[in-house]
């Protein structure tokens, strides 16, 4: 007797919309293809990429180019990479003798040189700067801790003592070092200088966004420095409404208030943005933004999960510290062995944004607006913009918003949705629970607003008729919550 055999039906793919975005054209695109050549460039018997795999049964929706690579709006916390650096072989490693890995090891030791600096150069050229004030990290934690230490023992070094003014004590003797940065940053920065503050370290100043355009005032920043102010840190754009923050301005009005301070024996008051959000939807230029320092992290425009640090003139005119200690990679600002394919695909990541930089920003531009029509046309006047705030830039893939309703609370919408895979807020700040967004508190979005709050994020290969997908899930998944469906 044939035992029957019970086929099960394959299950859609979700569509993700909530933190990342999927690579231009497919899941292999054109820009990982270049992203692997690139990659397999650092020895000449790397193995070839393995083949994509076939579709997946069951679901017309591409799942790569959907979910982060995902679907589609998922890109704030990170993208499947454009630039994968894999199939490398390892430099000296083979099936020969000792002695001849040994004199093959020294030329693809060279190679991997060669790819690092090309790297260093292609991250330089994405954000106007120059290769040799660019440090390569693990990502933007370990390169923001490193700004903030750094400054710190700088600060401690020249004012500890008789300060810097020829044997004679400076005006801040004694003091300890004063940084002063916003209400909306990245855990970070806020927990580094939250641990700073309480060991008594140093002191910190959060300066409260606006309630009425979600931005820092330039103003408010400079009303806070003090004559121990050593550092000022406000991220490029926030990772939760997208907001751009006036960093130029800040910038130029710290640097036209040194020259006032440097006359008095007073401490240079140094500049740091966090640009991990703006990097791959905007153009990023450090010569415009006039800062010292400016975060990379990878995984945010498409790259590996790693990361490096712009640091204006390197060791002359602005002092970087190492936080460990060990070889002399980088310059020994940050010793270890390099991650030399991790910093490939960094490099094939930044080339691809410095060469379509504005044609990246200008698609997801437009996906992102079609959305919110879709949006307001679906659900009228029961959708509240959270990342809309007059006069107030944003960046291009950035949505974020409310469904009104006492039962509608972000995580309920996306529990009951069939194919959205969506976020209520930054990835840092998933322990919440139901609590409303802080960010969202902070720039002025009502308590019952923010806990309704779902933020989606278009990529590069996001397309209309995923947009229409989604909010189609989404009216389904409200009326299912409100006992119509």
């Amino acid at each position: 007797m044939t035992t029957p055999v019970t086929r099960l039906k394959p299950r859609p793919q979700p569509v993700c919309l909530a933190r990342a975005t999927g690579d231009p054209a497919s899941p292999r695109s054109a820009a990982a293809a270049r992203g692997l050549a690139g990659a397999a460039r650092l020895s000449q018997s790397a193995r070839a990429p393995a083949p994509a795999p076939p579709p997946r049964p069951g679901g017309a929706l591409n799942r790569d180019r959907l979910c982060g690579s995902g679907p589609l709006l998922r890109g704030l916390a990170g993208w499947k990479r454009a630039a994968v650096a894999s199939g490398w072989r390892r430099p000296g490693r083979g099936t020969g003798t000792r002695g001849v890995e040994r004199r093959r090891a020294r030329p693809r030791g060279r190679k991997a040189k060669e790819i690092i600096n090309t790297a260093r150069e292609n991250l330089a050229k994405m954000i106007g700067g120059q290769p040799q004030d660019v440090i390569f990290t693990s990502g933007g934690t370990e390169s923001n801790n490193l700004v903030i230490q750094s400054v710190v023992k700088h600060f401690h070094k020249v004012h500890a003592t008789n300060g810097d003014t020829g044997g004679h004590p400076s005006p801040v003797d004694g003091a300890l070092p004063h940084i002063i940065t916003c209400t909306v940053e990245h855990d970070s920065i806020r927990l580094p200088l939250e641990h700073l503050r309480e060991e008594r370290v140093a002191e910190v100043t959060f300066v409260p966004v606006s309630k009425v355009n979600g931005q820092v005032e330039a103003e408010d920043i400079l009303a806070a420095v003090r004559p121990a102010t050593c550092l000022v840190t406000i991220m490029l754009a926030n990772n939760e409404t997208g907001v751009i923050m006036p960093v130029p301005e800040i910038s130029r009005r710290v640097r036209a208030l040194n020259q006032q301070r440097a006359a008095g024996g007073l401490p240079g008051v140094l500049v740091h943005t966090d640009a991990a959000q703006a990097l791959g939807k905007r153009r990023v230029d450090v010569r415009d933004l006039g800062v010292d320092f400016l975060t990379i992290v990878g995984h945010k425009f498409y790259g590996p999960r790693i990361g490096a640090l712009y640091v204006r003139g390197l060791g002359e005119h602005t002092p970087l510290y190492p936080m460990l200690f060990g070889g002399g990679q980088e310059r020994n600002f940050r010793p270890g062995t390099e991650n030399t394919p991790m910093i490939a695909g960094l490099g094939k990541a930044a080339e691809l944004v410095a060469e379509n930089g504005e044609a990246y920003e200008a698609h997801m531009r437009g996906v992102r607006d079609y959305l919110e029509e879709r949006l307001a046309a679906e659900f009228g006047e029961r959708i509240h913009l959270n990342s809309q705030f007059p006069g107030a830039e944003r960046l291009p893939n950035t949505c974020n918003f409310s469904i009104r309703g006492p039962q509608l609370q972000g995580r309920e919408v996306l529990a009951q949705c069939r194919t959205l895979l969506a976020s209520v807020g930054a990835a840092c700040h998933s322990d919440l629970g139901d609590r409303p967004s802080p960010v969202l508190l902070s720039c002025g979005v009502p308590v019952d607003v923010a806990r309704n709050a779902i933020r989606l994020s278009v990529g590069r290969s996001s397309t209309r008729a995923e947009v229409d997908l989604v909010v189609q899930d989404l009216k389904q998944a409200v009326a299912r919550l409100e006992g119509q469906a």
